[in-house]
């Protein structure tokens, strides 16, 4: 008892060193780390990545213009954003019919409140009823529901199945790589570049007419209306790609491959952000996927110095005097940090 009385004596003696000798060092490294916060610009938060990574030749690529209210947020609005995938129109359609079942069953049960409230008060009723057992009323609240529960099931099962569908053989595979505090885009079935994705300053969106806060300087370029592999992977922390106008939301985590089949069904640009609490900086690195034809995303492949198989057969040429690619939609401002003016689409 006397040893074991002296082992805990030892014990708590060796507890109170420590934390006297390691709250101070807690305390100091915390300020620091505060210090170090306190001193970014929030407007070059974003550049913690080196622009230089996207591949000599990208100023053969004049970024997109976006359409207003086509993916992305829009002032007062309440209802989730148009879809422009296969899964997010079906999982739309589901959200707006069980949005329909709720208020049905919320308008029933508030109707059969308000007759109980008045039907059963105690002016109508001065006895009242000892009913204590109904055995049909019990099997309807108990099979209706089940047969409620049954119908929401079967689109919300194949809701999931649509979403985590095997990607076919020939889908084209990108992997998007989350790092604090920016995205790298990795093309490992065109040559295995990587283009590293950071924050425009407020100043630079508003000139290139793109959105504060969701416009980044090198985008994810991808080929519109066929499957692509979306691997999506982080290098440090937990990170989350989302982009609700694609209903797509996976998480980034190290040392884990994540993969899902991707597709946009028409180009445009469309934005997303990081949707997982991943440090200081996590509300600075947002993600714009710019879709492309399918020719126009093998010209901007070559022009990042990627590859192309059966270039020649395309049509396609790794020519650097190739001119600026530009979305069917609308005029495009100047290539990042180029501010050159609005390229005009060549006529087809």
């Amino acid at each position: 008892m006397k040893t074991l009385g002296l082992h805990r004596i030892v014990a708590s003696l060796s507890l109170a060193f420590a934390l006297v000798i390691g709250a101070p060092a807690a305390v100091a490294q915390d300020a620091t780390a505060t210090e170090q916060l306190e001193s970014v610009d929030p407007a070059e938060a974003a550049d913690v990545a080196d622009p230089d990574a996207v591949s000599a030749g990208s100023d053969a690529y004049t970024p997109m213009a976006p359409t207003e209210g086509k993916g992305m947020p829009v002032a007062g609005g309440i209802d989730i954003q148009p879809q422009y995938s296969e899964t997010g129109e079906y999982a739309y359609g589901l959200h707006i019919w069980l949005f329909w079942v709720m208020v049905v069953i919320s308008l029933f049960v508030l109707a059969l409140l308000l007759y109980v409230v008045f039907r059963f008060r105690k002016s109508a009723n001065p006895v009242p009823s000892k009913t204590s057992h109904n055995t049909t009323i019990e099997i309807i609240w108990t099979v209706v529901p089940a047969l409620i529960l049954l119908a929401i099931a079967v689109p919300s099962i194949t809701l999931i199945s649509k979403q985590y569908k095997t990607p076919p053989a020939d889908a084209i595979t990108i992997k998007a790589i989350g790092y604090q505090w920016y995205w790298g885009y990795a093309y490992p079935d065109n040559g295995d570049f990587e283009i590293v994705s950071n924050m425009l300053t407020e100043e630079e969106a508003d000139a290139r007419g793109e959105p504060h806060q969701l416009a980044v300087d090198n985008r994810m370029v991808v080929p519109a209306g066929v499957p692509i592999r979306l691997q999506v992977t982080a290098a440090d922390v937990i990170h989350s790609f989302a982009v609700p106008s694609l209903w797509f939301k996976m998480d980034a985590v190290p040392g884990r491959l994540n993969e899902r089949i991707f597709q946009v069904d028409e180009p445009g640009v469309y934005y997303g952000q990081c949707s997982e609490l991943c440090g200081a900086r996590h509300g600075y690195m947002p993600i714009a996927v710019e879709a492309l034809p399918m020719d126009q995303y093998n010209a901007w492949v070559l022009a990042q110095g990627g590859t192309v198989a059966g270039a020649d057969e395309a049509g396609v040429e790794a020519d650097p005097s190739l001119p600026p690619l530009q979305g069917p939609e609308s005029s495009a401002p100047g290539a990042p940090g180029a501010g050159a003016p609005p390229v005009e689409t060549p006529a087809a």
